[in-house]
C-alpha cells in the first residue's frame, strides 16, 4: 500500500473522498493549488503561442509510441550502448529489486550519506526508506523536496513537490527544522537552503538521480533541471546511480529536442530549464570533475504488465510535465496528497491502478469529471479519458479485467438498476413507455438519490417529452394552417 506521511495525517488511495472532503473544507490548500495552478496554466498558454502545438504534440506522440513498439530491442540496445561508455547497468522487476541493488552499490563503497536529485520513480519504491532502514541517511536536493522531506511529508505534485506550501509555510518550515530567520523574502530562503544543501553535496559518498530521456542510439541520460542540484548530485560524490523505469527510453538522439520542448513547456511554461545534463558515462582521466563510477538502475515494476494491453499501453507514453494535474479541476481543489499515492491526479489515477491494483485504487479513476481538459494539453496525446472510463469498468467486473484487482463487486441493488436502465434504453417502446409514466409520477419522485445528490438538487422527469411536445406543436401549426 502506498501511503504518504504528513505532520498530521496520514493519506491511503482507499481513503480518498474522505481525504478530498477534509481538502476541500481547508481553505489554505485551495489558495495555494488555485494561485499556483492559475499561474501554471497561463505560462503554458502563452509560450506555445508562436509554435503549431498540435503538429508537435503528434511529433511527441509518434516517438513515444515507436519507442514502445521496439521497447524490448531498445532497451537491450541502451544496456549495450551503456555498457560500452562505461554505465554499469542494473536490472529490477520491481521496486524491492531497485532498492535492493541501489543499497548493495551502496555498501560496496562503504557509503554512510546519500544526496538525492529529484526522481519520482524513487519516491515509487520507496527509496528514502529502504536506505534509511539500511543506515545510509538520504538528502534530497531539489528545493521542493528538501521542504517537503524536512516537514515529513511526500510530494504532492510531479514536476513541483512542495506546490501546496505558501511562503509563509515555507518559512516556518525552515525555521523550525533548520533554524533559519523566518522571512517572507524569497531570495534569502532559497539561498538558506542553498547553503544547507552545498556543504550535503561535498560530503555525500553517493548521489542518486532519475532519467528524463535514456537514449538507446548513444547510452546517453537526460536529465532535465532548473535548480543545478541535478548536476551536482550527478557531478560531485564519487559515485552515481541513475533509476529510472523502463519505459524512459526513446530511439535516437535526435528523439529528445521535441521531446523536451514538449516537457519544459507543459511542465513550468519555459522554453528550455536552466540545466539539461547528458550523462555518457564515468569521469575520464583527463576530465576534472565528475563521478569515478554510474549506475543505472531500470525499474520494470509493473510496466511489463501494462506493456502487454494495447489500450493501457498509452500509460507509458507519459514525459511526466504534470500538465494533466495543472488543468485538472479535481486536482486542483484538493491537492496531490489526497490521492494518497506516489502519482496523483490524471496521470496517478490511469497509472497507479496497474501498479497497486484496483481493488486499492477504485475510487482513483472516478475522481475526474470527465471534462477532457488532460487529454486535451497531454504533449504527448495520452487518451486519459478513456482510459479513465475502461478502468472505471473494469472496476466493476466490466471489459477486459487486464489490471490486477479488476471487478470490486457493486451492490445487488446498483446491478439490478443499471441493468434495468440498459434494457429500457435499447428497447424504444418500453423506453416512452417507461419515460411517460415516469412523468406522470414525477411527484413521487425521491429527492435524495444517494451520494450524487448530496451537492446537487435531485433530476425529476419532465411532464411530457421532447418527443410529445413537438408531437403536439406540429398537430396545432397543421390545425391552424387547415383553417387559414
Amino acid at each position: 500500500m502506498s501511503v504518504q506521511h504528513d505532520s498530521v495525517q496520514t493519506y491511503t488511495p482507499r481513503d480518498f473522498h474522505r481525504q478530498a472532503h477534509e481538502a476541500l473544507e481547508n481553505p489554505q490548500i485551495r489558495a495555494n493549488f488555485r494561485k499556483a495552478m492559475d499561474g501554471l496554466m497561463t505560462k503554458r498558454r502563452d509560450v506555445f503561442d508562436d509554435w503549431d502545438l498540435e503538429t508537435l504534440r503528434e511529433l511527441g506522440a509518434s516517438i513515444r509510441l515507436r519507442a514502445l513498439a521496439k521497447l524490448p530491442d531498445l532497451l537491450e540496445r541502451l544496456e549495450a550502448n551503456c555498457e560500452a561508455n562505461g554505465i554499469r547497468v542494473h536490472w529490477a522487476e520491481d521496486g524491492e529489486e531497485a532498492c535492493r541493488l541501489i543499497g548493495e552499490i551502496c555498501r560496496s563503497h562503504d557509503a554512510t550519506s546519500v544526496i538525492k536529485g529529484k526522481s519520482m520513480v524513487s519516491e515509487e519504491m520507496h527509496l528514502n526508506t529502504h536506505l534509511e532502514e539500511a543506515g545510509i541517511e538520504a538528502l534530497e536536493s531539489d528545493l521542493g523536496e528538501y521542504l517537503v522531506q524536512l516537514n515529513e511529508q511526500t510530494p504532492s505534485h510531479i514536476i513541483m513537490p512542495a506546490i501546496h506550501l505558501n511562503t509563509d509555510e515555507i518559512s516556518r518550515i525552515l525555521h523550525d527544522k533548520t533554524g533559519t530567520e523566518q522571512t517572507r523574502d524569497v531570495d534569502t530562503l532559497t539561498a538558506a537552503a542553498r547553503a544547507q544543501l552545498r556543504e550535503r553535496f561535498m560530503a555525500a559518498d553517493v548521489g542518486v538521480s532519475g532519467v528524463n530521456f535514456a537514449v538507446a542510439e548513444t547510452g546517453t541520460l537526460c536529465l532535465v533541471e532548473n535548480e543545478g542540484n541535478g548536476r551536482m548530485t550527478t557531478t560531485v560524490p564519487p559515485v552515481h546511480i541513475a533509476v529510472t523505469g523502463i519505459e524512459k527510453v526513446v530511439e535516437h538522439l535526435r528523439d529528445v529536442p521535441p521531446l523536451y520542448a514538449l516537457l519544459t513547456r507543459s511542465a513550468t511554461g519555459q522554453h528550455v530549464t536552466t540545466y539539461f545534463n547528458m550523462i555518457s558515462g564515468p569521469r575520464k582521466p583527463e576530465e576534472h570533475d565528475g563521478p569515478e563510477e554510474v549506475h543505472l538502475v531500470l525499474v520494470d515494476n509493473g510496466r511489463s504488465r501494462i506493456y502487454q494491453d494495447d489500450e493501457l499501453l498509452d500509460t507509458l507514453r507519459c514525459i511526466r510535465c504534470g500538465a494533466c494535474m495543472n488543468h485538472c479541476p479535481v486536482y486542483t481543489r484538493v491537492g496531490g496528497h489526497t490521492y494518497g499515492t506516489t502519482y496523483p491526479g490524471p496521470i496517478g489515477s490511469i497509472l497507479m491502478p496497474h501498479l497497486m491494483g484496483l481493488e486499492e485504487t477504485r475510487d482513483l479513476p472516478t475522481a475526474s469529471s470527465l471534462c477532457g481538459a488532460c487529454g486535451e494539453v497531454c504533449p504527448v496525446k495520452i487518451p486519459i479519458p478513456d482510459l479513465l472510463v475502461r478502468l472505471r469498468r473494469e472496476s466493476v467486473g466490466e471489459g477486459r479485467g487486464n489490471v490486477p484487482g479488476a471487478g470490486v463487486k457493486r451492490s445487488t441493488r446498483e446491478v439490478a438498476a443499471w441493468k434495468g436502465f440498459q434494457w429500457l434504453a435499447t428497447h424504444p417502446r418500453a423506453w416512452r413507455g417507461g419515460t411517460a409514466l415516469a412523468g406522470k409520477l414525477k411527484a413521487l419522485m425521491p429527492a435524495r438519490l444517494g451520494p450524487w445528490t448530496e451537492y446537487r438538487t435531485a433530476p425529476r422527469p419532465a411532464g411530457e417529452s421532447l418527443h410529445a411536445l413537438v408531437k403536439r406543436h406540429r398537430a396545432k401549426r397543421a390545425t391552424e394552417e387547415e383553417r387559414s
